[in-house]
């Protein structure tokens, strides 16, 4: 069943407007976490050149992803799979270009976030990007109240969970080999955040057991 969430389509305009400046103009992403499926049909509808690999670890949004791809009956739009961002190995045919990721990292442990950069780090191409969206902290404060009332609800259902300290994301990037490239406010008092491998690299393990 297709699930909807209403924040998908206020913020998918600016976010695409990024991913232009971001995206090659062919290639492949892979979308971590994809929820809804919303932004995947939105961005593959307005990205012809890209192909758009939907992933998450839920049933229930595998199936809502499902639903929203089979309804929009796009060519460049493959089915979305299963993939917890913490397997020590992403179940993945071809390396990426690119690895997205919309609104998870305060919703899950912050070993989701180090799951997510350590993967990302290891399946990208040379040169390829990791592009982050969501809220927040900055220099050790909140960018706005409604960030920081936001905060308290995300701990108050799950201690583990919460806005995150963009140094430490940051830090964490720069640790995988992930350096920062842009670091863009958007919206709603949240930010993108563009961390690219370097292109002198060893070759991925995808790429390597492909034979890439």
């Amino acid at each position: 069943m297709k699930r909807h969430a209403p924040a998908t389509e206020r913020n998918r305009s600016a976010i695409l407007e990024v991913l232009r400046g971001v995206l090659p103009e062919r290639g492949l992403v892979l979308e971590i976490a994809s929820g809804t499926g919303q932004h995947a049909v939105y961005f593959a509808e307005h990205l012809p050149g890209i192909t758009w690999q939907p992933s998450d670890p839920d049933g229930d949004a595998l199936a809502s992803i499902e639903g929203w791809r089979a309804e929009a009956g796009i060519d460049n739009l493959r089915p979305p799979f299963a993939l917890d961002a913490h397997l020590e190995v992403w179940p993945l045919e071809a390396a990426p270009d690119v690895v997205v990721c919309i609104n998870m990292i305060h919703i899950a442990p912050w070993s989701a976030c180090e799951a997510l950069v350590r993967g990302a780090a290891r399946v990208l191409r040379p040169g390829g990007v990791l592009y982050l969206y969501g809220p927040y902290r900055i220099g050790g404060g909140f960018t706005a109240p409604s960030n920081e009332a936001f905060d308290a609800s995300l701990r108050a259902r799950d201690p583990r969970w919460g806005v995150r300290d963009l140094e430490a994301v940051l830090a964490l990037g720069a640790a995988h080999g992930l350096v920062r490239e842009a670091v863009i406010p958007m919206p709603a008092n949240n930010h993108s955040v563009v961390l690219r491998r370097a292109e002198d690299r060893e070759e991925t393990d995808v790429e390597r057991e492909a034979g890439l």
